[in-house]
């Protein structure tokens, strides 16, 4: 297929067109010629889409698709749909299914059942068998078969020697440990954050000390292994902090923060929406003003939905019985869109995630391989339930005045709209 994008201004730091409203040519899966006005070859589809913006394609490295086992919540094809008109180009996708990913014929699933979509599917396989956190699952196995990372998803590891060893043990093959930011000894028995505005609603609580006396193990224990160490969905202002100085000392560390937590804060909760029961909880304030600023200083790698569907008999229950988790691949542009400067939002997007998990970056010149998010970010709107793409509704942006919408990608020489 031959594309032509009309008038797309180039948000690409690493592209001499760098901030330039340019036509782009497309034949053949690859970037044909960029120019001030372009011919299109016969056979041509032209793209003419108001505003127009053109980055290299987005990637959220933290997404959860139910397949296998959860197929009600959402399948791998139909969540893959949901992320290219949603922008992305490619997607972590979270070891939390049934059977779990723990097994390398687990993660040879995931990139099967993906194989002819537009979007690129990387597996993050569980680091413990079960997910129990007793024993290392096959890493070495499954990095071969196409895992980019290890970690149980919204499970801390308890056992710091377990956690030394996995360090330790991927050095061998240049793998990546996650390592998700919760004592539970602390925080297990939570709902929400511990601060003014929760203590009034009779909650347990998850208190930011949750958050920190993990980091600050977990760091402890990189400084003493080596190693690559990814800390997923940080949320407190110490947390971004302690993340800083291990980076300052030479750390091979990275962390990623989650859109909700940067929008959102926990005077949500009065509502007693099950919506806004996510994990690690929304914090106040003072907490998400520190995670915008460590994205503006480099601290803070990738913005991610954690988008994590959840069928509505788990939802729409007490606030103690739901389960945690919204969905946000649809709201995660928009709703970064008046908080983050764009381009400190499209590196987070696109260049920090994908160093951190050894993919190729790209850059939006002649002769390299197209993979586009088309997107406008000036368009203003409330998210609605109409603009929910995913099977499951748990949005905890409904409601929500937003900024900033992607129109599709352009990938695996697909062109997909929304």
């Amino acid at each position: 297929m031959n594309i032509l994008l009309r008038s797309a201004k180039i948000i690409d730091k690493n592209s001499k067109y760098h901030n330039k409203k340019m036509d782009i040519l497309i034949k053949n899966g690859m970037i044909s010629e960029i120019g001030k006005t372009l011919e299109g070859p016969k056979n041509c589809r032209e793209i003419n889409l108001k505003n127009l913006h053109v980055s290299m394609g987005w990637f959220d490295s933290s997404v959860s698709l139910g397949e296998p086992g959860f197929e009600e919540r959402e399948n791998i094809e139909h969540g893959l749909e949901v992320a290219a008109k949603s922008g992305f180009t490619r997607v972590a996708v979270n070891p939390n299914t049934n059977p779990l990913i723990d097994n390398k014929s687990a993660v040879e699933f995931l990139i099967q059942k993906a194989k002819d979509s537009a979007v690129d599917l990387h597996p993050i396989a569980n680091l413990t068998q079960g997910a129990l956190g007793r024993e290392m699952a096959e890493l070495y196995d499954m990095k071969n078969s196409g895992a980019i990372a290890f970690g149980d998803y919204n499970k801390s590891i308890e056992n710091a020697n377990l956690l030394k060893i996995a360090l330790l043990y991927v050095q061998n093959f240049d793998g990546i440990v996650m390592s998700f930011p919760q004592d539970e000894g602390i925080g297990k028995h939570g709902f929400v954050n511990e601060s003014e505005n929760t203590t009034r609603l009779g909650l347990n609580s998850i208190p930011n000390l949750s958050e920190e006396l993990q980091i600050t193990r977990d760091l402890s224990l990189l400084e003493y292994t080596g190693g690559k160490l990814h800390i997923p969905t940080i949320s407190t202002h110490k947390g971004v902090q302690l993340v800083k100085e291990a980076k300052k000392k030479g750390l091979d560390v990275t962390c990623s923060v989650t859109a909700h937590h940067l929008y959102l804060t926990d005077e949500e909760l009065s509502s007693f929406d099950t919506n806004y029961k996510v994990n690690p909880p929304l914090r106040a304030t003072k907490d998400t003003k520190a995670l915008i600023k460590g994205i503006k200083e480099g601290v803070v790698d990738m913005i991610v939905s954690d988008h994590n569907p959840i069928d509505i008999e788990n939802k729409n229950v007490e606030f103690e019985n739901a389960h945690f988790g919204t969905i946000g691949m649809e709201s995660l542009f928009g709703s970064v869109g008046s908080i983050i400067d764009l381009e400190d939002a499209i590196v987070c997007l696109t260049e920090n995630p994908r160093k951190r998990f050894d993919l190729p970056v790209g850059i939006i010149e002649e002769d390299n391989k197209a993979e586009l998010t088309l997107f406008d970010p000036e368009i203003d709107y409330i998210f609605e339930e109409k603009n929910i793409l995913s099977k499951s509704k748990n949005s905890a942006f409904l409601g929500k005045q937003l900024k900033g919408r992607a129109y599709g990608i352009i990938a695996n020489k697909q062109l997909i709209l929304s």
